[in-house]
């Protein structure tokens, strides 16, 4: 029995086998063109789990026959960073490159990541990292200026079959799975190689042969890749929103959906309900607003699963409003009006006038209790007397 993981015994040795990375691999492309030059950089690989970063870094110091220390930034500490740096120091003085290939480079705090620093700029190491995450946000900026971010996809689906196909052919197993079962375990991967070798492997070896049962049996129930406070959930919240705003039903119900599944907080989706309701549609449908806060204290009342419906409901009415920005405009034009003038003085007329000498002066001129009641005089204070803050579209 073989006890290393099909997916690790699967991971290309060279550039020319990688598949589903066209963007960063092939002729005039930044990984092959590196290569070619044989010096190698500094790089963050930014992508989804399973797409390869760890195989790519592993490829590109064998590519430049350097010592490859491979640290994981859950896990490593203090200690582990100052040994690299010592084996670096006797690579240096033996004329070796080495290459340190930080995985989830995120999770290093910025006083880990400045410890790299010095080092990357002597040269004594080149730095790969690997990270999940929008490095514009979670990388240092003195490293990610000496860095060449790469952006690494989700494989498509054509990639994966050809991944599973491999792997199938090395595990002499073409005749025991049908195609429909290889279909379907490429479309549960996510565009994840890893996920996708390793629920084959556990379908090989629930049953002799494999059809779409198998595959179900093997992959169990899906959770979708979302995490609450990364990229995917600032994604999928910004589609949803999008998609409600450009009046396009089913992609605002698909995304409703996803995240609904991920387990996002119902909460959360209808205080954006909320917001969207003035921010997009304002006066164009004054009742949306009242729709979004009964959505919003009837999620909060009921729960789940049933909010779905009610998010639903809500979902679908916004998104086919009319839609309004004129108030949502209006009152970024009056932020910054007021942040330009905060001590204009208040005309005397619009003041209260509580004392006989404010009257004098005055304080309150021409004002009546009355519904309606209005002066031909200026609201605003004289020295922004003629600024329109309100515009109504046409």
């Amino acid at each position: 029995m073989n006890r290393v993981p099909l997916a690790e015994r699967m991971r290309p040795k060279k550039l020319s086998e990688v598949l589903g990375q066209e963007d960063i691999i092939g002729e005039g492309k930044i990984l092959t063109e590196i290569v070619k030059k044989g010096e190698p950089v500094n790089l963050i690989f930014w992508g989804p789990p399973g797409t390869g970063k760890t195989t790519l870094a592993r490829i590109l110091a064998n590519e430049f026959n350097a010592d490859f220390i491979e640290v994981s930034a859950v896990t490593a500490g203090k200690k582990d960073i100052n040994e690299v740096i010592d084996r670096a120091k006797t690579n240096w003085n033996l004329q070796i490159r080495t290459i340190l290939f930080v995985d989830e480079i995120h999770r290093f705090n910025k006083a880990q990541q400045d410890a790299f620093l010095p080092h990357v700029e002597s040269g004594l190491i080149t730095l790969i990292g690997a990270t999940t995450e929008n490095p514009s946000f979670e990388v240092i900026s003195p490293l990610l200026s000496r860095s060449r971010v790469v952006v690494v996809s989700p494989l498509s689906k054509s990639a994966i079959l050809e991944v599973l196909k491999r792997a199938i052919k090395s595990e002499n197993a073409t005749k025991r799975i049908k195609k429909e079962a290889l279909d379907y375990l490429a479309e549960l991967s996510g565009g994840d190689a890893r996920s996708a070798l390793g629920d084959l492997e556990l379908a090989l070896s629930l049953a002799e042969k494999i059809d779409k049962n198998v595959v179900a049996e093997a992959a169990g129930k899906k959770m979708p890749g979302y995490d609450k406070k990364g990229d995917r959930h600032f994604d999928t919240i910004s589609a949803f929103i999008k998609s409600m705003r450009g009046s396009d039903v089913d992609a605002a119900l698909y995304y409703l959906a996803r995240m609904v599944e991920a387990g996002e907080d119902p909460k959360f989706i209808a205080r954006r309900m909320v917001i969207f309701a003035s921010e997009d549609i304002g006066l164009a449908g004054n009742g949306a607003l009242s729709l979004a806060t009964a959505c919003f204290e009837a999620v909060e009342r009921v729960g789940m699963p049933e909010s779905g419906i009610i998010l639903s409901h809500a979902c679908v009415a916004l998104t086919l409003s009319k839609k309004n920005r004129d108030t949502y405009d209006a009152w970024g034009r009056a932020l910054e009006l007021a942040r330009k003038t905060p001590n204009e003085p208040v005309p005397l007329w619009l003041r209260n006038a509580t004392t006989n000498l404010m009257k004098n002066l005055g304080y309150g001129e021409g004002q009546e209790w009355t519904a309606g009641f209005h002066l031909d005089k200026n609201y605003l204070p004289d020295k922004i007397k003629n600024s329109v803050i309100f515009k109504k579209s046409t």
